[in-house]
């Protein structure tokens, strides 16, 4: 791969603040319940696959899908940070007022790189059965990046929006 630039991916809680994950409790500091017996904490080790939260998970889809758009498209993609916050701002207003909750956005800055943020909780909600889920995410990436590069999603992504009606 070229030494150009590299793909960014920033995740953010609803303030827009970047968040960390919290870090695990030892297994010889956990508590025990009130009797006795069973542990307290976690049933799998954090490092364990099965552990990851619903946002990461999230997370993890939406970068699939980056990476597949930076496969396709290389260089126009690369200066394009992605971000993942939990919900779109003044969402309250939004509903209030009947409009529809976008799923992502767009954001265009002079001297800076395009900023795409994907919103998870109204993506999730767009999606009726869980297995759904990673090709709604891909098909919402997909039309934000369109947005950005001013093209069709079928023409930024020929996969674009065949697996769901």
């Amino acid at each position: 791969m070229a030494n150009g630039p590299t793909l960014s991916i920033r995740i953010t809680d609803g303030s827009g603040a970047a968040g960390a994950p919290a870090a695990a409790r030892p297994f010889g500091k956990r508590g025990r319940t009130r009797h006795g017996r069973r542990l307290l904490g976690q049933l799998l080790p954090a490092h364990l696959p099965g552990n990851r939260t619903r946002a990461e998970r999230f997370e993890d889809l939406v970068l699939d899908s980056v990476e597949r758009l930076q496969y396709l498209w290389g260089e126009r993609i690369d200066a394009v940070e992605f971000l993942v916050a939990d919900i779109p701002p003044g969402l309250e207003n939004l509903l209030a007022s009947g409009s529809p909750v976008p799923l992502g956005s767009v954001a265009r800055a002079a001297g800076a790189p395009a900023v795409v943020t994907i919103y998870r909780k109204p993506v999730e909600a767009e999606a009726r059965i869980k297995a759904e889920l990673p090709e709604v995410v891909h098909d919402v990436v997909v039309e934000q990046a369109a947005e950005l590069l001013g093209m069709s999603p079928e023409a930024v992504d020929p996969t674009y929006g065949r697996t769901r009606p």
